[in-house]
């Protein structure tokens, strides 16, 4: 399973950037697809993820009601729209998929990641 994520950059406070996840090699469905971010001195914590089992999104509650999780055509493909971007949403973006179970939009949960994005929000 091979996960690309691009769309990182710099923005402004109050800006707004998307990112993108194409997820390929899948020999089994995926259980979730999700968006997580690591901080300087931080913890990696879930964003937002994509449950198939339910057909929920899940979003933590620092961005919600400012990023959307949304899927592509081709189902493997995820996308995060962030807005209004605070400087504390300034991170590396994953992007992660859970295969073999879904434990909730957790990092010890997803079972394989790809290379983070650089997010940075400054003025």
């Amino acid at each position: 399973v091979q996960l690309q994520a691009s769309g990182g950059g710099l923005v402004q406070p109050g800006g707004s950037l998307r990112l993108s996840c194409a997820a390929s090699g899948f020999t089994l469905p995926y259980w979730a697809l999700g968006w997580f971010r690591q901080a300087p001195g931080k913890e990696r914590e879930g964003v937002s993820c994509y449950s198939s089992s339910d057909g929920m999104t899940y979003y933590s509650d620092s961005v919600k009601g400012r990023f959307t999780l949304s899927r592509g055509n081709a189902n493997n493909t995820v996308y995060l729209q962030m807005n209004s971007l605070k400087p504390e949403d300034t991170a590396v973006y994953y992007c992660a998929a859970a295969v073999f179970g879904w434990y909730g939009c957790v990092a010890d949960g997803m079972d394989y990641w790809g290379k983070g994005t650089l997010v940075t929000v400054s003025s």
